[in-house]
């Protein structure tokens, strides 16, 4: 009966799992590594009307996957389908929901056995801590101290671990009563499987300012070539027009069309061109008054 009971459950479970992969239209796999109970649940709260979290057995998702006949290729996620998993669906573009996850990230005191985030560097100064056995922990980390005004300081500021590396315990448990936290937890995507196309995290991998600076150097050279060729668009017709008033006025005024805008320099040129004429008519006359 047991036995039986455990089966319907499973049953339901792999039918629920295959109406949420036929009704969204993308389904990511991300890593529970790297994520603690706490946040999963503020982070499951803060997508709930944009994305579904299911924590299930990778048996189950396999059978759900296996058995979906209206979704074209999902079965390569089958061998993604490793280690302690969280499975998303939502209709959400695959890059917008990294970019969400990505702001959700957090950074976290270190558990012994955790890798940096980034390089860790305890600053010199007052840690604020008695003296007492403490001291060791300090010198066992490789970190100078001294005593002074009844606190533990820090001599010289020293990096104590390096961006990639694990975490011992000694420097773990000293990192947390120092309030540094050198652990960024959050959701990192794997695989998304997005309306027929698998999306790895390298795919799905985009550096916004890059991208943004792309962007912005192929309008710069769009916009220039449409100025070059004459292309009115909303965006540079000003810029045609003034363009083109310049170089007609230019024109005008070198060919001494007399117009409303161009009589004016033009009487400015015509007389700055015949005070430069007499002056060198007086320079010719005093050289011609100078050899008679």
């Amino acid at each position: 009966m047991v036995v039986r009971q455990s089966t319907l459950l499973k049953a339901d479970k792999v039918k629920e799992l295959k109406e949420f992969i036929s009704q969204y239209n993308a389904m990511g796999i991300a890593s529970l590594e790297k994520v603690r109970a706490a946040q999963l649940q503020k982070l499951r709260k803060k997508l709930e009307k944009i994305a579904h979290f299911r924590v299930v057995k990778n048996s189950l998702i396999t059978r759900a996957v296996s058995e979906t006949k209206d979704k074209v290729g999902i079965e390569k996620l089958e061998e993604y389908l490793t280690g302690s998993n969280l499975y998303l669906f939502t209709n959400l573009n695959p890059f917008k929901l990294v970019i969400l996850l990505e702001k959700s990230r957090v950074t976290a005191s270190a558990r012994a056995g955790d890798v940096a985030a980034f390089d860790v560097i305890v600053p010199a100064g007052n840690t604020g801590l008695p003296p007492g056995p403490i001291i060791s922990q300090f010198s066992a980390v490789g970190l100078r101290t001294r005593i002074e005004s009844g606190s533990v300081w820090v001599s010289k500021a020293t990096m104590v671990v390096k961006k990639g590396e694990p975490i011992s315990v000694q420097l773990a448990s000293l990192l947390s009563k120092l309030g540094i936290k050198p652990v960024e937890l959050g959701l990192s995507l794997k695989v998304v499987y997005d309306d027929g196309s698998i999306l790895t995290e390298e795919d799905l991998t985009v550096d916004l300012d890059e991208f943004r600076r792309s962007v912005e150097e192929a309008h710069q050279f769009a916009f220039s070539l449409s100025l070059e060729a004459a292309i009115t668009l909303p965006e540079n017709i000003s810029f045609l027009l003034r363009r083109g008033h310049q170089e007609a006025y230019s024109l005008a005024l070198n060919a001494g069309v007399s117009t409303p805008d161009t009589v004016a320099d033009l009487i400015r040129k015509a007389n700055t061109e015949m005070l430069s004429l007499s002056e060198k008519l007086d320079e010719t006359e005093k050289k011609s008054a100078s050899s008679s």
